[in-house]
């Protein structure tokens, strides 16, 4: 993408740096031995070793208490254990340390599952205990079965039901990942399991005694794991099931993320809208999503909040984190929505959480940039948030170079290959963790003769996640680009664009 022909105009508002920010800059220059990192600013990581699923947090007392899956004898094995962490923005998290501990029973160790309350006691552990349902290698032969574990200390420390499984194997090889809701309408537990190619519906009155009902069979995505099933109402008023799952849909191009149908369920079994799925990301790096409920009742159906971890199968042990004693982090939080369109059909949306924007440090803004060829902004930057509205007449390619280096040989690119008629996020020409170089670009569908655009982008130190069109379609990214490049790089070819309200949010640390 060479500037051939280059044109610009922009108009911007610059910043003066705030006494903090001078504080934070003399505190740096004293620091300049450090090694650079690659531990995210702003995104959930492992304090130590190595984490893979997130659990589907719960809000309970004022705070969202958060479980995911743990390694602390990482790289060498030795299986995980639920890790607990609390947080009431979503943004900014404590550590409160192991909640399901390995090898404390007969059994293997506990991999995914779900926590909920049991506000009614149908358990029999009493009101408002909180009750989780997990995936354990039985002790006889290493089979995927789900055993209980319940609390009494508002979800501090788990204790073991039984050595027995609550669910023993059917004679599957794949009997994982239970995922738990109460259903009104009909009165009772249900659970969704991850069984190969299908996702198996059961019911209980009591989380110790299941009945399975139906199945829900998919084609051509692979293995799922990590299913999901929820209500929501749409913008047009209409109330929509959703049912969800991590899946691979590589062999036919489609995501290795969080595939999901839209549908009804009549307390027994999922009518899917369509068979074919949606994804709620196109990105490389984000599997294992759970969606949950927020703290505010009145919001219950209206939105949800989601969140992933932030790696791939493929590569997951490849990251230059672990030079750093660490390998796993999560996806931001985000809003999800259900939205009706034109031509009938529900989709998700997704947005950032507004409480990220607290993180804010700085703020460059800018009115608008014509650009024909490319143009290269005075700010520099790691870790932001970069909004911006793009229209244009007639062009081939039109897009962002993101964490540039000076000499503009390394970056990421985002922009719509106009000619192509798609969205892409391309990160062939930073550093990655695919050491095969195979997941490079990210692409989803995009209509250029709208002729206009707009982006939401949120960059760390090791991942860039898009928002395109208000959430429409996501892209989540890992990328490990050099300490110094910082560049951003707007580019238009075959035409003129122009890049209209320019937001970019400096965002500080939560650590």
């Amino acid at each position: 993408m060479t500037a051939i022909g280059l044109v610009y105009h922009f108009v911007f508002k610059s910043r003066e740096p705030t006494v903090e920010q001078q504080a934070d800059k003399s505190q740096e220059s004293t620091h300049t031995h450090k090694k650079p990192s690659y531990r995210a600013k702003y995104h959930f990581t492992t304090p130590d070793n190595w984490k893979n699923d997130p659990q589907r947090p719960i809000y309970l007392d004022g705070k969202y208490h958060y479980y995911y899956l743990y390694n602390g004898d990482y790289p060498n094995g030795n299986g995980t254990e639920w890790r607990h962490a609390t947080s009431e923005d979503l943004v900014h998290w404590n550590d409160e340390g192991i909640a399901i501990p390995k090898y404390t029973n007969e059994n293997g160790d506990p991999w995914s599952g779900s926590v909920v309350i049991d506000k009614e006691n149908t358990a029999g552990f009493g009101k408002g205990a909180l009750i989780a349902i997990v995936t354990q290698p039985s002790k006889d032969g290493g089979q995927q079965e789900q055993f209980l574990w319940y609390s009494n200390d508002h979800g501090k420390t788990f204790t073991s039901y039984s050595d027995d499984p609550i669910m023993p194997n059917p004679g599957t090889k794949d009997f994982r990942d239970p995922k738990i809701i109460w259903d009104d309408s009909s009165h009772k537990w249900i659970m969704v399991m991850a069984e190969g190619t299908k996702i198996g519906f059961y019911e209980s009155h009591n989380l110790k005694d299941w009945n399975y009902m139906s199945s829900f069979v998919t084609e051509h995505i692979g293995i799922v794991e990590c299913p999901d099933l929820y209500v929501m109402r749409a913008n047009n008023g209409t109330f929509k099931w959703v049912l969800g799952v991590s899946a691979n849909g590589k062999s036919r191009g489609r995501p290795n993320t969080y595939a999901y149908w839209t549908g009804n369920f009549d307390g027994k079994e999922f009518f899917p809208d369509h068979h074919e799925p949606q994804w709620l990301d196109y990105g490389f790096d984000w599997y294992g999503g759970v969606t949950f409920e927020g703290g505010k009742e009145k919001e219950k159906y209206n939105k949800r909040y989601a969140f992933a971890w932030m790696n791939n199968w493929d590569y997951a042990h490849q990251t230059p984190t672990m030079q750093e004693g660490f390998n796993g982090m999560d996806s931001i939080v985000r809003q999800i929505e259900l939205k009706h369109d034109k031509d009938n059909n529900y989709h998700l949306v997704s947005q950032p959480i507004n409480a990220l924007n607290k993180l804010t440090k700085a703020t460059d803004t800018y009115e608008q940039i014509e650009v024909n060829g490319s143009k290269t902004l005075h700010v520099t930057g790691d870790v932001y948030q970069l909004e911006t509205d793009i229209s244009w007449s007639e062009l081939k390619n039109v897009g962002l170079r993101l964490r540039e280096s000076a000499d503009q040989e390394r970056h990421v690119d985002v922009g719509i290959f106009a000619e192509g008629n798609y969205f892409y996020v391309n990160r062939s020409l930073t550093n990655h963790s695919d050491k095969n170089n195979q997941s490079v670009e990210s692409t989803t569908p995009f209509d250029a003769g709208k002729r206009q655009a707009h982006l939401k982008i949120i960059v760390d130190k090791s991942s860039i996640e898009v928002f395109v069109d208000n959430g429409r379609f996501t892209h989540s990214n890992l990328i490990y680009p050099k300490s110094d490049d910082q560049g951003i790089t707007f580019f238009s070819e075959g035409g003129t664009a122009i890049f209209k309200n320019v937001t970019i949010k400096h965002l500080g640390s939560i650590h």
